[in-house]
Order: C-alpha cells, then structure tokens, then sequence
C-alpha cells in the first residue's frame, strides 16, 4: 500500500500581504510541499512567479518546494532556478521536443524530475521516459488561471495512469493531481489512484474556513479516500 496522500499548497493563491501567516500555517499543519507556479505568457496565457521569487522563498520556509514549470523549451532555462534537492520540478510533455534532455538536466540538480501532460495529452506520451522521473502531474484543468472547473475526464485520466504504472512496474511514481482540486474533487482524485494534491482556492485556501481547519479537513479526505483501491 502506498503512503497516504500529499499536500502541495499552491502559494500563488496566497495574498503577498498574508504570506508569514500561510507559511506559519503549512509549517504548523506539516503540508508536505510550497507548489510554485511558473509561467511564461507564451506556453501559458499568464505571466507568474519568476527565479528571484523561488530564492526568496527558499529563504522564508523550510518546506520544500514542487516546482510546476509551465514554460516553453525548459531545457535552456533549468540553470536559472538554482533547483535544490529534494524539491520536486515538473516540466510539460508539451512544452520541448527533448524532454528526456530536459529531465535528465533537473536531475542532474538533485531534484526530482516530474512530467505535466494537460488534459488531452494521452498517457503514451510517458512511455519513453519512465525511467527518467518521480512523478506525473494530471492537469484536471487547462494549465494558466486558478479557480477554473474540473474537466471531468480527467478522473478516469488518473485511474488510468496508476494502472499504467502499476503494469509497468513503476509503482513508486508518484501521481499529482492539479487543478481545482476542492474537497469533493480530492476525495474522487484519492479514490482514483492520486497521490498529492495541488491545494489551492478551493480547499485550504477558502476564505471560509479558518486555515488549520481546512487543511486538517483537506488531510482527512485525501487519507480516507486513498485507503480505498482505484477500480
């Protein structure tokens, strides 16, 4: 049986004014990654957090950092990051024509390279290089903007993709899940094979809840929900 679930608190979803206060919070509740969100404006339709903001967070927390790079050609632009191990660094299949290159190069760092494929890329696209990383990051919505609507599909997406591993052999890979992933979503994520959850404004972010409350609420349902086997 794989270890219960992981959060990744999406920071981009936390006010600049109010971030001692998030980061106090994660470090309290032990969230197990800061996720970061690159981008370029060209992959994606928005610019976001760039190089010198990563290195000031770095400075700020302990807690390691999942790094979702959502940029064009990442090969050239790894040395930029001054990526540190034991941080997770996801790159986009669709993103370069030499991803494996660019895997090795975040490897090569000491951080653990991941791949992103969006909703439609189809689950082949890993075939070639499974032996090149630690993760797959499932975008259940089309990469650029927070609070957008799950794309329903992509359930069944993640039920697929543990299969896929599962057959291969590759049971460690971890399966991260981003993209509106609510309380009511996380549970169908942790039932469908997801092993950490990108929490963002619909969930620990909720203007709603008190934060130790929605992370402690968040935690239960991804450990519930996992305990049950993916069909």
């Amino acid at each position: 049986m794989k270890a219960k679930g992981k959060i990744s608190s999406s920071i981009m979803c936390a006010e600049i004014l109010d971030i001692r206060y998030y980061l106090d919070g994660f470090e309290r509740n032990n969230i197990e990654y800061l996720h970061v969100d690159v981008m370029d404006g060209e992959f994606v339709p928005n610019y976001m957090l760039g190089t010198d903001y990563i290195k000031s967070l770095r400075k700020v927390s302990k807690i390691p950092l999942d790094i979702h790079l959502m940029i064009k050609k990442p090969e050239d632009k790894i040395d930029w990051f001054d990526f540190q191990k034991g941080e997770c660094v996801a790159i986009h299949a669709e993103s370069t024509m030499h991803l494996q290159r660019a895997l090795q190069k975040i490897k090569q760092t000491g951080a653990k390279p991941m791949v992103a494929i969006n909703p439609a890329t189809p689950i082949m696209a890993l075939d070639y290089v499974l032996n090149d990383i630690a993760g797959v990051v499932v975008m259940t919505v089309n990469p650029g903007f927070a609070g957008q609507v799950l794309i329903p599909q992509t359930l069944q997406k993640i039920t697929d993709l543990r299969k896929y591993l599962d057959r291969k052999g590759y049971y460690d890979i971890d399966i991260e899940v981003d993209g509106n992933v609510s309380f009511e979503n996380a549970e169908k994520m942790a039932k469908a094979g997801a092993d950490i959850y990108v929490a963002g404004t619909s969930s620990i972010f909720n203007k709603k809840l008190d934060l130790d409350e929605a992370i402690q609420r968040f935690r239960k349902i991804i450990n519930s929900s996992s305990e049950v086997v993916y069909q």
